[in-house]
């Protein structure tokens, strides 16, 4: 029998954690971001994966772009 590996999720607290940044603006992403979806919940808690925290820094990295170019108030 073969045992599968248990996938590993994290909440919006943990990814903001995770990325260094304070958890409004993560959760400012993932309500504003549709494409950025949980892959679990659990009770009311979103739980993200790997690829959801790729995502999320990739939107980071974007918003900052735009400041230092002086792009809008993103």
């Amino acid at each position: 029998m073969r045992i599968s590996a248990v996938p590993s999720l994290l909440t919006s607290g943990c990814i903001a954690e995770r990325l260094g940044v304070p958890l409004p603006k993560v959760l400012y992403i993932l309500s504003t971001r549709p494409h950025i979806e949980p892959s679990a919940r659990a009770g009311c808690l979103r739980l993200f994966d790997r690829h959801a925290v790729a995502q999320v820094r990739h939107e980071l990295n974007a918003i900052a772009a735009r400041r230092r170019e002086g792009g809008g108030p993103c």
